[in-house]
């Protein structure tokens, strides 16, 4: 890599290291094995230990309780680098910070100290919420926690559930009152003879390995601090516990989109047709260019918000929606794409990275669908526009130092101490990072104005203009509406807007608060020319893409992938 973005990005280098090439051969994260690994529907053997000697699984514990979990964004970027491999043990691990992550903000300090010693020691941990009858409704619950001998006496049965039977600990959602849901970890170790139950592993069409399955408990009985903080708030401890591990699985969709890009455009550089190599014709060269912005994109409005964990977890109820609709969906769009490219080789069982890319393909099939839908993060972003609208104004100074904070990547984040307490359900009308644009259109004018204007100013500028005018008629809409029904149509279309708009001032900040320290191609600022036309596609206006622009990133994908760069924003060449 040319340059660093964040101290985040040196960890994740150094276990990039660690785990070696994936195209090398002969090791747990190689291509090879990973796809063996998937034939026979098994995790690679020595995978886990693999990564444990690295310290992966410490990363899922905070430092306060004696692990390495400093902040999100660290997670974020290691988890892509394991994704880019293998998204079936992201899962897994995955599963087990989504089942941790109750303890870790509500928690008693005995719960919390057990469960940190289980998961330091390698043990993963599973979460307990889905019914078969119910999926997510949550509140049709049927699992019930009675008080009992000063105990609780519990009786659920949850399916599906990532690790569900290699899992020691449980957190689990159960009735605790006609009226009431509450959280409990259950220690399956701790339970007598037949009180617990695992139910069989699901076949699924991907993560192949990975211990989807389902766990009954019958007559249990729990201690009588099982609770996971106070009774009746379980509902509410998932919804922001949600919040966290959506804002993760984006991690998983950047490391696919990282892989197939990797394999796209290694075979359009060795493969030869027409007497030369494919990536020499224009659609083809095209396609993973714009692809390759597509990557640019996710990770301008997946790292920000990261970083609000720390920073801003008020604002995750909307933020961590945002990431998880839109950076699994614009992935697999790109993971068809690049299919395109390949054409028949992305289809085989082997070939072209051992066959891993139809691997990755069906593995990131789930990342739209767990930790809520598409429809449920677009429907639960429809129901806070209304709000956010009727805020928007000029960031004022408070707001303007945490953008700062967050998107100025090199800027070493504070680390997180788990708090419930400073999540919320909605965010109130308050969006620091859509109601920036204004602002950051403003800044960009300015370097225009200075005296080392960006190579492409005026080209971004042009763009920003067309934006603010899409940007203004998609608020007027949402104010005009009289009676706002968050599930409509309408509403759900707006939703989507909304996000697209949220992703520019993303690249926009991403590039103002950067450009002076990483400067070359990324200061220029083509990339990011690029990104706000693909951005303006999405709202459906026809743009003609930067043909100079894309054979600036063209040369500068030849270059990286001579070079096995990591595909990102810092890997651009520098001044």
């Amino acid at each position: 890599m040319t340059a660093l973005l964040s101290p985040a990005q040196v960890l994740a280098g150094a276990f990039d290291d660690y785990l070696g090439d994936p195209y090398a051969g002969g090791t747990p994260f190689s291509y090879d094995e990973i796809v063996a690994g998937d034939e026979a529907s098994e995790l690679p053997p020595n995978a886990r230990s693999t990564i444990e000697k690295w310290g992966f699984h410490e990363l899922l514990v905070p430092v306060e309780q004696g692990g390495r979990l400093r902040t999100l964004d660290e997670l974020l970027h290691v988890c892509r680098v394991l994704s880019r491999r293998n998204p079936t043990i992201a899962v897994m691990y995955g599963s087990t910070l989504l089942a941790a992550n109750p303890v870790w903000l509500w928690g008693s300090a005995r719960q919390k100290r057990e469960l940190a010693d289980e998961l330091l020691s390698g043990g993963l941990a599973c979460f307990g919420v889905s019914e078969a009858d119910h999926g997510s409704d949550l509140l049709s619950t049927e699992g019930t926690l009675v008080r009992e001998n000063g105990g609780f006496r519990l009786n659920a049965a949850k399916w599906p559930v990532g690790n569900a039977t290699r899992a020691r600990f449980v957190t689990v959602l159960a009735r605790t009152g006609e009226r009431d849901l509450s959280l409990a970890l259950v220690d399956k170790q701790q339970l007598s003879d037949g009180a617990v139950r695992h139910l069989p592993f699901v076949r699924t069409l991907g993560l192949k390995g990975h211990d989807l399955s389902g766990v009954e408990f019958h007559d249990a009985v729990l201690p009588g601090d099982a609770l996971v903080g106070l009774p009746g708030i379980g509902v509410t401890q998932v919804l922001k516990t949600l919040q966290i591990t959506r804002t993760a699985i984006a991690a998983m969709s950047l490391g696919v989109m990282d892989a197939v890009l990797r394999m796209g455009l290694g075979y359009a550089m060795d493969r030869r047709l027409y007497g030369d190599r494919i990536f020499a014709i224009p659609i083809i060269r095209h396609q993973l260019v714009q692809e390759h912005v597509n990557l640019f994109i996710g990770e301008c409005t997946t790292l920000p918000i990261s970083r609000a964990l720390v920073l801003a977890p008020e604002r995750l109820s909307l933020w961590s929606a945002i990431a998880k609709y839109l950076v699994p969906v614009t992935a697999e769009k790109t993971v068809h794409n690049v299919g395109v490219v390949m054409g028949a080789r992305s289809y085989l069982r082997e070939g072209v990275a051992s066959g891993a890319f139809q691997k990755l393909q069906r593995d990131h099939a789930i990342a739209s669908v767990f930790e809520g839908t598409t429809h449920v993060n677009l429907h639960w972003i429809a129901e806070q526009l209304p709000a956010v609208v009727a805020s928007a104004g000029e960031p004022d100074d408070a707001a303007q130092d945490l953008l700062r904070q967050l998107f100025d990547l090199g800027d070493n984040t504070a680390a997180w101490h788990p708090d419930g307490r400073r999540l919320r359900l909605a965010n109130g009308g308050l969006d620091e990072i859509t109601a920036a644009w204004p602002l950051a259109v403003r800044r960009a004018e300015a370097l225009l104005r200075g005296p080392r204007p960006p190579a492409a100013g005026a080209e971004i500028l042009d763009l920003c203009a067309r934006l603010s005018e899409l940007r203004a008629a998609l608020h007027h809409r949402i104010a005009a509406t009289e009676s706002w029904q968050s599930s409509s149509v309408a509403a759900i279309t707006a939703a989507g807007e909304h996000c697209a708009h949220h992703a520019a001032v993303s690249c926009l900040l991403i590039w103002l608060d950067n450009r002076d320290r990483l400067g070359g191609a990324f200061a220029d600022g083509g990339w990011l020319v690029l990104s706000l036309q693909r951005l303006l596609q999405r709202l459906g206006v026809t743009v003609a893409v930067d043909e100079r622009h894309e054979a600036e990133l063209a040369q500068q994908l030849e270059h990286g992938a001579e070079k096995k760069d990591w595909f990102t924003l810092a890997s651009l060449p520098a001044g």
